[in-house]
């Protein structure tokens, strides 16, 4: 039995970048565009071809198809260790005022994981990046996976989205005047290989200039970025060191695995520039065992095949107690857990949390093997046991949602021998509807708030709590047929949650006319 918080059906290789934002910069002129009243500090008149609101309109589009797409994953143990590296960097983004009060509000600085083996990373509109776990289990430091983040977060706060269309635009236009004045020549002569080469020096001249933007883009997002990588505390160099890491595996291996070379073309331009901006070229922080622990973890999510899973587990793990015995020992338990081998994950995860005793272990490092421990007993069946593998006093939204699915499947199981859980329904109900006041748009918490809520006796809020994740996870219709489905139940009990189901139903309702401005159902 897998845990649902922690498993998402089987993945398809994702092509997202690529697909969408060509296709969302050829549709999009349709909407109206407005000048902003600020550009941000490196922006230029280009960025005013697409409205700040219109940007994010067209970000929470995407990310409605995003969230329901089966290669979308939600792990709370890689998710929490990637943020982190994300919000050090949109901090330093503020202050450096890179995010003025024109994007903060509107936009959603939010990461997301992509179930996906290829190194990859992108951005898109409306301050969403995804980042492909191929790209986490290649990166050897933290270092390097940061001025990935920092590159892509460059790209949203320089408003490059919004250039590109607008230069794309202009470029159609100079494509299409070319062609038609080409044409008129040719038919003139009365020569149809010169309106062939009319046409095909149209597109040409459409793509170089393209390409140009695209250059000048990229050079802004290094510079940028590398500016933001070295005041949030990671190593400047990194950039330059993940530069000539990814030229030379494309160069070894160009098999399509690398698409993020493809949408970010490096050259030896780019790579000279890190490199002199480097104090030290080639040198960077230490490894980091919590980061190598997530290369592992990400490793054994990238792939759910059980072939893949096996060969994961049957990976030697060294004999000398280190950091790589405990690195192996985390690879086999979590492959165990996927495969569903019980004594193998519970006996991997205790002798890796046992060398986690040593002289100046990083505290991270033992917390990350406890969840691990929790989700080993959970997914051996309701047990309250997998509470005592989480400190009481955890506040991360990992623990969080272990110890709520523990309470709820002991309390809910058939079995009279199970013991009562230490913290009871009660309290679980309240530490997730203070976490979803505060993070609304995280449907596990709105999932596991729904079946805590039901296994209480709550069944209306339980109702509004799985419309709250329905609603997080992309299927506005779907959230709005449950909270309509509210409204006609019978009973006065649970009396602040009607009041709450009517003011979610009329606002999600809205906010399904702004984004399609449509009464029907979101388009598939």
């Amino acid at each position: 039995m897998i845990v649902p918080m922690f498993t998402t059906p089987r993945a398809r290789r994702c092509t997202w970048p690529l697909h969408w934002l060509l296709a969302m910069a050829l549709v999009w002129p349709a909407a109206p565009l407005r000048a902003q009243s600020a550009l941000p500090a490196l922006g230029d008149a280009a960025s005013a071809d697409l409205d700040v609101n219109d940007e994010r309109r067209l970000g929470e589009q995407i990310m409605q198809a995003v969230r329901r797409d089966p290669v979308y994953l939600d792990d709370p143990v890689l998710l929490d260790y990637v943020d982190g590296l994300w919000r050090q960097l949109v901090a330093a983004a503020r202050q450096q005022r890179h995010i003025g009060a024109d994007l903060d509000r509107p936009f959603a600085w939010d990461l997301f994981l992509v179930r996906d083996p290829s190194v990859n990373a992108f951005a898109l509109p409306g301050g969403h990046v995804g980042v492909h776990l191929g790209l986490i289990a290649m990166t050897t430091r933290p270092d390097e996976l940061a001025s990935v983040l920092a590159h892509e977060l460059s790209h949203v706060t320089q408003r490059h989205i919004a250039r590109s269309m607008g230069s794309a635009q202009r470029n159609s236009m100079v494509s299409l005047a070319a062609m038609v004045l080409g044409l008129l020549v040719a038919s003139r002569a009365g020569n149809a290989d010169a309106a062939q080469m009319a046409i095909a020096g149209g597109q040409a001249a459409m793509i170089q200039g393209q390409l140009n933007f695209s250059r000048d883009m990229e050079r802004e997002a290094d510079r940028i970025g590398y500016g933001l990588l070295e005041s949030s505390g990671f190593a400047p160099q990194a950039m330059a060191s993940m530069f000539e890491k990814l030229a030379a595996a494309n160069r070894l291996n160009d098999s399509g695995a690398y698409p993020y070379l493809r949408s970010h073309p490096l050259t030896s331009e780019r790579i000279a520039e890190a490199n002199a901006r480097a104090p030290q070229p080639g040198t960077t922080a230490s490894p980091g065992l919590l980061h190598e622990l997530m290369r592992a973890r990400a490793q054994v999510l990238m792939d759910p095949g059980a072939t893949t899973l096996a060969r994961l587990q049957a990976v030697p793990v060294p004999a000398e107690s280190g950091d790589g015995r405990l690195v192996g020992l985390y690879r086999r338990a979590l492959a165990s857990v996927r495969l569903a081998d019980g004594a193998a994950a519970r006996l991997a995860v205790t002798q890796a949390l046992e060398l986690t005793n040593r002289p100046g272990t990083d505290p991270a490092v033992g917390r990350v093997l406890r969840w691990l421990g929790a989700e080993v007993m959970l997914n051996a069946g309701p047990s309250a046991s997998a509470i005592t593998w989480l400190t009481p006093a955890d506040p991360q939204r990992p623990a969080m949602l272990l110890r709520a699915q523990a309470v709820h499947m002991v309390a809910t199981a058939n079995d009279p021998t199970a013991k009562a859980p230490e913290t009871s329904l009660v309290d679980s109900l309240q530490t997730l509807q203070a976490w979803v006041a505060e993070h609304p748009l995280d449907a596990a918490a709105w999932h596991q708030l729904s079946q805590t809520a039901a296994a209480a006796g709550q069944p209306l809020r339980a109702l509004r709590a799985d419309a709250e994740a329905r609603a997080a996870s992309g299927d506005l219709g779907g959230a709005i047929e449950r909270l309509r489905a509210g409204r006609r139940t019978e009973g006065q009990d649970e009396a602040i949650e009607r009041h709450v189901i009517d003011a979610r139903l009329r606002a999600l309702e809205a906010q399904r006319r702004d984004l399609y401005n449509t009464e029907g159902p979101p388009p598939r």
